[in-house]
């Protein structure tokens, strides 16, 4: 909670599958996470959509490129009464199968991909990440569409929308 970010927070965070269907987890060396696998996530930062900030996080924490597919859910809660924590969860694919992991050591203990087993019985994940491994979320997600523009009265530079098919 270094930085102010005032006293509604927006963050994303990434389910990440690779083809042998193992998600892409990391440990963190902060927060209520340190120590347990927990998603590639951070805050979205201004001047960008929760779907680039997606992609950024996942690259900066783990080194692998992917692109958002569609968006899974939606985290929210209040902290101490003051602060609205919200976090969109969203469906990635790595975009190359053989990119090797490379971690921020700034910021992560380890990151590897493992499997739903792995995760639901490990003993080692966060419990949102073990409720998310425990549900079918592939099937359940909403999808990603680009090419709509709302109207120029509103002046969106980027506007996408999810929604299911």
């Amino acid at each position: 909670m270094g930085r102010d970010r005032g006293k509604v927070w927006l963050g994303a965070a990434g389910v990440v599958i690779n083809a042998n269907g193992q998600w892409l987890v990391v440990k963190k060396r902060y927060s209520g996470l340190k120590g347990v696998w927990s998603l590639p996530a951070g805050f979205v930062k201004e001047g960008e959509t929760a779907d680039e900030a997606v992609v950024r996080e996942v690259k900066e924490e783990t080194g692998i490129e992917c692109e958002v597919t569609g968006l899974i859910g939606l985290r929210t809660g209040v902290i101490r009464e003051v602060i609205s924590d919200n976090m969109a969860i969203f469906y990635c694919k790595p975009i190359d199968p053989d990119q090797k992991i490379t971690i921020q050591e700034s910021e992560l203990f380890e990151a590897k991909w493992l499997s739903i087993e792995e995760i639901v019985h490990g003993g080692e994940a966060s419990v949102m990440l073990r409720e998310m491994a425990s549900n079918e979320l592939v099937k359940h997600q909403l999808f990603r569409k680009d090419d709509i523009n709302p109207g120029e009265v509103f002046e969106y530079s980027t506007y996408r929308l999810f929604f299911n098919n």
